[in-house]
């Protein structure tokens, strides 16, 4: 699929990953909708970028803002072919402590928000690709976000690991499912991004965690994971593929 002619859903769009992705396939020549729950910065940004993008209000765990977002970006771009799930949540506590056991509401939201909140908007998404016209055989393409934290998990991220194993889990699937309807999944497994989240660290704790990265030792740039989602994109060969990009970096157990 030519950038081009990409006409894609983000989830999390309005910053951090989601951002750069939106912005590598405008640079391209495709549109995007920015889906985020953060409406004063996903219109923001949706003005800045001009008409090739539009903003909609998204709860990824919610069916309906999901397939109002998708209904607006189908209206607007007159189909959609590619579906990036940027938005996620993290949380840091140990299965049990002195105080008893992690809350089960805390582990249920991880998972709600980062498995089963891109898994309903893959599906919503897959569902629209269906009417597509096929291009060489290609409706669309899927591309979800895990993290190494699916294979390196650290100690306290039991909910957060486990979130993200289950995304790296049905790539393999949800690409069998799709295969004879012509729509490629695959998986980007970042390491230590600089997204937002980190830059409210402090410039001692983001040298530290930049150290730690083989080469090159410092933190991933947003605009190399957008780079990576385009050539999926672009790669119709790829499929059923998690792809680690984390610079060498397997995470120690703390």
């Amino acid at each position: 699929m030519n950038l081009a002619d990409v006409k894609a859903v983000v989830t999390g769009g309005a910053s951090g990953l989601g951002l750069a992705t939106v912005r590598a396939i405008l640079a391209g020549g495709g549109k995007a909708a920015i889906l985020d729950r953060n409406s004063a910065e996903g219109e923001k940004v949706a003005a800045e970028l001009g008409p090739s993008a539009l903003f909609a209000e998204t709860d990824v765990t919610d069916e309906g803002t999901v397939t109002a977002a998708i209904d607006s970006a189908v209206g607007t771009f007159g189909g959609i072919n590619a579906c990036i799930n940027c938005a996620g949540i993290g949380s840091a506590m140990r299965t049990a402590g002195k105080k008893g056991p992690m809350p089960l509401d805390v582990f249920k939201f991880t998972v709600e928000v980062n498995l089963i909140g891109s898994f309903n908007v893959a599906r919503l998404s897959a569902a629209r690709m269906l009417d597509n016209e096929p291009d060489q055989g290609e409706r669309g393409v899927i591309i979800n976000t895990a993290s190494i934290a699916a294979y390196d998990g650290q100690i306290g991220q039991v909910a957060y690991a486990a979130s993200k194993g289950g995304v790296v889990g049905m790539t393999l699937v949800i690409a069998r499912d799709l295969a004879r309807e012509g729509v490629r999944c695959c998986t980007i497994a970042p390491g230590t991004f600089d997204t937002p989240l980190l830059g409210l660290m402090n410039e001692e704790m983001r040298a530290t965690l930049a150290s730690g990265i083989p080469f090159p030792s410092r933190l991933g740039d947003p605009a190399e994971y957008g780079a990576l989602a385009c050539h999926i994109i672009e790669n119709r060969y790829l499929n059923g593929e998690t792809i680690r990009l984390d610079g060498a970096l397997r995470m120690p157990p703390r």
